[in-house]
């Protein structure tokens, strides 16, 4: 059933291996500029890892937002996040001069929903090494707070006191996905009025890079770190383990109208399903995820003719292309080769549970430039994947892109589906 609640995107952050706001990170997306490397965290080469690349967000600082005692208590991906969200409310008008809340929106119908898939992992590496070599009483008073993923959109609430509903959603690599889509939720059954919700993700340390790894994940590209991302291309071996946050600022269209703030787009459609099928594989025949969008597309009362863009889940693993090609294959039909259709983690990797929320926030921005980002590094066609991922140079379609849909599957199974609407 149609909500006759219409929920929209006011505001953009975004932390990113390509850039350490929205803009920078959108121009480097649109360039096709990859931020792609050799591990820099740890001595991936020097501890014998086969998989040495990574996308990690360089020389992020998060001291104009966060004071250096605060920081040392949050672990990195909280620091991520509380800077992404804090450019999206600042983005969206929601910020005085002082960083709090202002007076345009009640505290208590603000809420924040962020989510993560490895939350604070970085914590557990470190502090589990503190316990082994200097014993328990050497381990921080710090450690259970800045792991629990659930602190990553507790302190965004606390640094701007928003006391609406709060909680992080784990749905692997759904994860930013579904706390936007619910986060829509929430605002459409009248709970609040504006939400703060994204995705959050800094996994890249050894315990998580050898994880998956060894579960045959990770590409072990030997070639140019720029190259080891390939979505869609016969040569993927495999994804990129990334960093970041994503955060859109959600809210109603009429109070967001009332109060003049600039739109970006509706949040016009949402769905959630599960495979049921495997742990870690997608379905073959991607229909779960096809599931997914059909749910979106029936809330927002669009059909498939209405989709103009696919922002790919895409995340150079062979499976995982392949369902996701045969997937919108089923839902466009005859269509399925005319609608342009990419990944960024060709550019960014992988960034697990923040990758929804980045590539919705992506999506925001095509909306608006009307140019759609490319999939770089595919040059030799996969069989399996033959529909238009925009190889290697970005494109600007010459009636523009009024709706997108951005994709996002998870281990476990999930599937989740935004649909986003530039014209209200």
């Amino acid at each position: 059933m149609n909500s006759p609640v219409r929920v929209v995107v006011t505001g953009l952050g975004m932390v990113t291996p390509v850039g350490l706001d929205r803009i920078s990170s959108w121009e480097s997306l649109v360039a096709g500029r990859s931020g792609l490397a050799p591990i820099s965290h740890f001595d991936a080469v020097g501890m014998g890892f086969e998989a040495t690349t990574a996308a990690e967000v360089k020389g992020f600082d998060p001291s104009p937002i966060i004071s250096p005692r605060e920081a040392r208590r949050m672990d990195r991906v909280t620091q991520l996040a509380v800077v992404a969200a804090h450019e999206a409310m600042k983005d969206a008008g929601l910020l005085g001069e002082d960083g709090r809340l202002t007076g345009d929106a009640p505290a208590e119908r603000v809420g924040v929903f962020i989510g993560s898939g490895v939350g604070g992992i970085g914590t557990v590496v470190e502090q589990n090494d503190v316990l082994r070599e200097r014993g328990p009483r050497r381990v921080s008073p710090f450690t259970i707070p800045m792991l629990l993923a659930d602190s990553v959109p507790g302190m965004v609430a606390i640094q701007h006191g928003l006391r609406g509903p709060n909680m992080a959603h784990l749905s692997a690599c759904a994860s930013g996905a579904n706390a936007i889509g619910e986060a829509a939720e929430v605002i459409r059954r009248g709970a609040a009025d504006v939400m703060v919700a994204g995705g959050a993700e800094a996994g890249i340390v050894p315990l998580a890079v050898a994880g998956f790894s060894n579960m045959g994940a990770l590409s072990k590209w030997v070639g140019d770190p720029v190259l080891a991302s390939r979505p869609f291309d016969l040569e993927r071996d495999g994804f990129v383990i990334g960093e970041g946050a994503g955060v859109l600022i959600l809210e109603r269209l009429d109070q967001a109208q009332a109060r003049g703030a600039r739109i970006y787009a509706e949040l016009a459609g949402y769905g959630s399903t599960a495979d049921a099928g495997h742990a870690t594989a997608p379905s073959e025949d991607g229909a779960g995820m096809t599931r997914a969008v059909r749910a979106a597309l029936d809330q927002a009362g669009l059909t498939t003719a209405d989709i103009d863009y696919i922002n790919a889940h895409g995340t150079s693993t062979p499976l995982n292309d392949a369902a996701e090609t045969q997937a919108m294959k089923q839902l466009m039909g005859s269509r399925a080769g005319d609608v342009p259709m990419s990944s960024v983690k060709s550019m960014i990797g992988h960034l697990l549970g923040a990758g929804g929320a980045v590539e919705a926030a992506t999506s925001c921005l095509t909306l608006v430039d009307g140019v759609i980002p490319p999939t770089i590094n595919l040059h030799t066609p996969d069989p399996r994947c033959d529909l238009d991922y925009v190889p290697l140079v970005a494109r600007r379609p010459s009636g523009g892109v009024r709706v997108a849909l951005s994709n996002s599957m998870g281990f476990g199974g999930h599937n989740a589906a935004l649909l986003l609407r530039r014209d209200l």
